[in-house]
């Protein structure tokens, strides 16, 4: 999936070719959507009281905005291959954790970029406190985080698995 080290980002392939799809409609025909949007508010009149076409330039903004994401995001990205399944937690691997050893209180997630993050399943960056703490062990392994009080908690791996979704 996705490591971040300095300026680098992995992907694979399929995840650069999903980044790059959004891209090129973002830089293309949504471009000329959101234009075409605020030239028919701004044919509406006065724009200081023009709700639709405030609406359309702050659309506008955030497009432009994930335009420029995307293009650093890509510029940096190196495509490789998936994980291997091999129960060592690294980026792309949907882990389970026991919070305290306790197989009882347990939590699955992607260990991966936000640019993955999607309502299936809850996504951790490999930066984050948490994925700092997991990523490198292997299931059976025991792990210690920060967190944000300062304390120190510690989860146990149940798996790593590559993230196929």
């Amino acid at each position: 999936m996705t490591q971040t080290s300095d300026n680098v980002t992995w992907l694979t392939q399929e995840a650069y070719n999903k980044l790059k799809d959004e891209l090129e409609y973002l830089s293309g025909p949504a471009r000329t959507e959101i234009a075409t949007k605020i030239a028919a508010a701004r044919e509406e009149g006065d724009l200081r009281e023009n709700g639709g076409y405030h609406a359309a330039k702050e659309e506008q903004g955030k497009q432009e905005l994930r335009v420029r994401q995307l293009t650093q995001l890509l510029q940096h990205a190196k495509v490789g291959e998936a994980p291997a399944d091999d129960g060592v937690v690294e980026p792309g691997m949907v882990v389970t954790i026991a919070f305290d050893g306790d197989e009882n209180d347990t939590m699955t997630f992607l260990l991966a970029s936000r640019e993955y993050a999607s309502g299936d399943i809850e996504t951790y960056s490999p930066q984050s406190p948490l994925g700092v703490g997991v990523n490198g062990k292997k299931a059976g392994d025991d792990a210690e985080y920060e967190l944000p009080n300062g304390k120190k908690a510690s989860v146990k791996i149940l798996s790593a698995k590559p993230y196929t979704g």
